[in-house]
C-alpha cells in the first residue's frame, strides 16, 4: 500500500534556485521523492542519468502558473532513497507508473531526455490513454547494442572499471557530466553542486553506476520500447535537440522524426546534453505550446 507525505529537503539545496517542498511516496521498492507544484493540466518531467528534478526547475517554475508541474526523482537519485533491491530502466518505468497511477494523472504532457527517454516512453505506451503530448530532448528509445558508439560507452563507463570509478569517485558527475554540456559556463560551480551532493556517498551512485551498463545489457527491453512507439505515432510531438550534444547526437533526432515525421522540431546549435540547464526557454516553450 503506498503512503504519501512531505520530503525532507537538505540544507544543500540552494532554496532560491529550488524553492520547492517535494512530497514522496512509498512504495515496495524504496521511497520516491518528487515536485508537484500547480493546478491544471499535468505536465509530467522525467529526468536521466545523473539528474534528478532539479534539472527541471526552471520549467517547473515557468508552467506551475497554468499547469500542474509534477517532476519525480528515480529510486536512487536526488532525494529519493536508494531501493531496496538492484533495479533498472525497466522498474524505474514502472515506479513511474505506480506514481502516475495513485496521482491518478490524465490529459499528461510527458517531457522526457536521457534515461528517461525510454523510462518515460515505455511508461506511455502501457497508459497511452494518460498522455495527451510529448517533448522530447535528447534521448533514444531503441535498441544500440549494434552500434560500436554507444557499445563502447556502454562497455567502458558500465564496466567494473566505470562503475568503481562512478561509485568511488562520483566520475558519471564530475567528468561525464560536463563533457555533455555544450556550454560548459552554463554549468557553474553552484548548479554542478546540486549534482554532486545528491550522489555524495558510494552507495547513493549505485544507481547511477549501473545504467551505463544497461544501454546494452537493456537491449531486449529497449526492443519493447521501440516497438511500442507506434502506439505514440497519434500523438502531438516536439523535439528539442541540443545539437552540440556527445551522447545524442543528430543520428538520434533524425530517428525520431521517422517515428514521429509530423513532429514540431526546434534544433539547438550551442547546445549539449542537458537542454534544460543550457537552454530552458526553449524546453518550456515547447511544454506551453499548443
Amino acid at each position: 500500500m503506498a503512503n504519501e507525505a512531505a520530503g525532507d529537503v537538505p540544507g544543500w539545496v540552494d532554496r532560491e534556485a529550488y524553492p520547492y517542498r517535494p512530497k514522496t511516496l512509498d512504495h515496495a521498492d524504496g521511497r520516491m521523492s518528487y515536485v508537484d507544484e500547480g493546478e491544471g493540466s499535468p505536465v509530467l518531467m522525467v529526468h536521466g542519468n545523473p539528474a534528478w528534478s532539479f534539472l527541471y526547475r526552471h520549467q517547473i517554475e515557468a508552467v506551475s502558473g497554468s499547469m500542474r508541474a509534477i517532476a519525480p526523482d528515480h529510486l536512487g537519485f536526488g532525494l529519493s532513497n536508494i531501493a531496496t533491491r538492484t533495479i533498472g530502466p525497466f522498474d524505474h518505468s514502472k515506479n513511474l507508473e505506480r506514481l502516475v497511477e495513485h496521482l491518478d494523472l490524465d490529459d499528461i504532457t510527458l517531457v522526457v531526455q536521457d534515461w528517461g527517454g525510454p523510462i518515460g516512453l515505455a511508461f506511455a505506451e502501457r497508459q497511452r490513454p494518460r498522455i495527451s503530448k510529448l517533448v522530447i530532448c535528447n534521448t533514444w528509445a531503441w535498441p544500440v547494442d549494434r552500434d560500436w558508439y554507444y557499445q563502447g560507452f556502454s562497455k567502458m563507463v558500465g564496466g567494473p572499471i566505470g562503475r568503481a570509478m562512478i561509485r568511488r569517485r562520483n566520475f558519471f558527475v564530475e567528468s561525464v557530466m560536463v563533457k555533455a554540456f555544450g556550454d560548459k559556463t552554463k554549468l557553474t560551480n553552484d548548479i554542478h553542486d546540486h549534482y554532486r551532493n545528491a550522489l555524495d556517498t558510494p552507495a547513493k551512485r549505485d544507481a547511477c553506476a549501473r545504467l551505463p551498463g544497461a544501454i546494452i545489457g537493456a537491449t531486449n527491453w529497449l526492443r519493447e520500447v521501440e516497438a511500442g512507439l507506434s502506439a505514440l505515432s497519434d500523438l502531438p510531438v516536439r523535439l528539442v535537440w541540443g545539437m552540440d550534444d556527445i551522447a545524442f547526437r543528430e543520428k538520434e533526432l533524425e530517428t525520431f522524426i521517422g517515428y514521429f515525421p509530423e513532429a514540431e522540431v526546434t534544433r539547438l546549435e550551442g547546445v549539449g546534453h542537458f537542454v534544460q540547464e543550457e537552454a530552458p526557454d526553449a524546453v518550456t516553450t515547447a511544454i506551453l505550446a499548443d
